[in-house]
């Protein structure tokens, strides 16, 4: 009974048991949720059961939610972009110049020039402090709405 592969590789191990002498009524290759039952005269295929897959994330088993694979889903297709920003708490302007880092989004040549303009297009953004202590909602939303036009427009994808 094969049981590594797709189900194409599984005829393959089929095929080479046949080839090294095993009957071909001795082979089974099961689908996933197949019932065989073994004796010591023979064995054969009885039922199916219900099963679903049961995803492994580090140390957790089985309980991966929904939401966590469409954001992978969605991460794998996009890509993601981080900015790295330092403001002063008091003042609420910005301290340094923004960070921008991305995977699996910008992988052209011209992806260091995208990066360096929306790093411009950061700062100018939060260049306009009213020197009120800084409202963190309201940067991070300025911040993803101003790049996430800025990427599209730039890339037709959004990150």
């Amino acid at each position: 009974m094969p049981v590594h592969g797709e189900y194409r590789h599984l005829s393959f191990h089929s095929k080479l048991a046949q080839q090294v002498g095993i009957p071909e009524e001795n082979i089974f290759i099961l689908e996933d949720g197949d019932i065989l039952e073994i004796n010591q005269q023979s064995g054969k295929k009885t039922g199916k059961i219900n099963y679903s897959n049961v995803y492994v994330d580090g140390l957790s088993v089985g309980d991966i939610g929904s939401v966590v694979l469409r954001d992978r889903k969605m991460l794998s297709k996009d890509g993601i972009v981080m900015v790295i920003i330092a403001v002063n708490q008091q003042t609420g302007k910005l301290v340094g110049r923004p960070d921008i880092v991305s995977r699996g989004f910008v992988e052209t040549p011209d992806s260091a020039e995208v990066i360096e303009k929306s790093r411009d297009l950061v700062a100018k953004v939060l260049d306009h402090a009213t020197g009120r202590p800084a409202d963190w909602g309201f940067i991070n939303g300025k911040i993803r709405d101003t790049l996430n036009r800025f990427y599209y427009d730039q890339t037709r994808r959004r990150p």
